[in-house]
């Protein structure tokens, strides 16, 4: 999906959250429960694009309404590498998104910054 592509490896928060769904269901690579609805995925997207340095898109398979973006990018220094999985509506909107990153230091890295600014997402997602 090349508007999420785009937003995502130009920073641009916004962009991103018009691409969702309200009722988009994210997967996060370090929690058990998923995260739904908008406020709170958009709040998620918006700590990841703090958290995560270098990020860069390296390959895009599509079919349909799923896409598979792999990703590299370091985490406090960890290089991490992993797949961003979307699945879209029929009205052309993210409905699903999946993280996975590789390998144990990076998800655990990545862990650790996205648990520091779990206090902050939890208030975005209240106002937003």
């Amino acid at each position: 999906m090349e508007a999420f592509r785009k937003a995502v490896e130009s920073g641009d928060a916004a962009a991103l959250e018009a691409l969702l769904s309200d009722d988009v269901v994210f997967n996060s690579p370090v929690a058990y429960k998923p995260y739904p609805g908008k406020p709170l995925t958009a709040a998620v997207l918006r700590a990841a694009l703090r958290v995560f340095k270098d990020f860069r898109y390296v390959r895009e398979i599509s079919d349909g309404q799923n896409h598979a973006l792999v990703f590299r990018a370091t985490v406090n220094g960890k290089e991490v590498n992993g797949c961003d999985f979307l699945h879209v509506d029929d009205n052309g909107l993210i409905d699903e998104l999946t993280v996975m990153v590789r390998p144990m230091s990076g998800v655990q890295a990545l862990g650790e910054a996205m648990g520091a600014e779990f206090e902050r997402v939890q208030r975005e997602a209240a106002a937003g």
